[in-house]
């Protein structure tokens, strides 16, 4: 069998499988998420800055549509966000799961925080800004941009947002430690989503970065979650359902309200 049949036999099991599921059922099943990470198109640029990097991409039934770039958490690119994009797709939007690992992934926080730390900055942004401008330049989007991201990819999230201009950003429980100067170049408005007891993105640091938005006049919407760090993923022990669910359904307001 071809790699294109054997795309499209795994593509139609994929939808198949997930069809009409909820997205937490989807992604606290490895099974589930698997399936529908199947339906994703692996696809590959060279940065502006040179480097070769890789993203999975899933198309709405509908084109031309709004465009969403996804950030991984620290855990790398694994088939959760793979799932997140599928969703997104399902709601009308070209949704695009960037990789900064290069491939890798792991599923141990010794190993997670070695590849976080890893990272090139300067590399990272230059991976994402070009692939957002691939996104512009794709036949079926529409011109409209978002950022979404999840921990160490909700900081990144922001970071591409500040690196180039898009229409909305969104961010889970991630870094936003961004001085009000640095903040002037964004020209998106920005979805947070935060929780009470979490122990790193907390209270001080989200409250200093309202504050830097006022100061440079940016828009900011805040939500807190009576709840832990990464109480979105179904397949980590903080995980809180309700807050979860209420998280996702003003993500999918945010961007439907920034993006059409």
């Amino acid at each position: 069998m071809s790699e294109l049949a054997r795309r499209q036999v795994l593509t139609g099991m994929a939808l198949s499988t997930v069809a009409g599921l909820p997205l937490a059922a989807v992604l606290a099943d490895p099974r589930l998420a698997r399936a529908a990470a199947a339906s994703l198109e692996d696809v590959s640029i060279t940065t502006a800055g040179g480097h070769p990097v890789t993203a999975a991409l899933a198309v709405p039934a509908r084109t031309p549509a709004p465009a969403i770039v996804l950030i991984h958490e620290w855990w790398g690119l694994n088939d959760q966000i793979k799932s997140m994009a599928a969703e997104l797709a399902k709601e009308g939007y070209v949704a695009l799961a960037v990789d900064l690992y290069g491939g890798n992934m792991t599923d141990q926080p010794d190993q997670a925080r070695a590849l976080m730390q890893a990272v090139d900055a300067a590399v990272a942004t230059d991976t994402l800004v070009s692939w957002i401008e691939w996104l512009r330049r794709r036949d079926g989007v529409n011109g409209k941009i978002g950022t979404i991201g999840w921990c160490f990819g909700g900081g990144w999230s922001l970071d591409a947002s500040i690196a180039t201009p898009v229409d909305a950003t969104v961010v889970y429980y991630g870094r936003v430690n961004q001085p009000a100067e640095k903040l002037k170049a964004l020209e998106s408005p920005v979805l947070g989503q935060f929780a009470s007891r979490d122990q790193w993105i907390n209270r001080e640091m989200v409250g200093g970065f309202e504050q830097a938005m006022a100061k440079s006049g940016k828009s900011v919407t805040v939500h807190w979650y009576e709840a832990d760090h990464a109480f979105a993923n179904p397949t980590q022990a903080r995980y809180d359902e309700a807050d979860a669910s209420l998280a996702w359904q003003r993500t999918v307001s945010f961007f439907k309200e920034n993006l059409r």
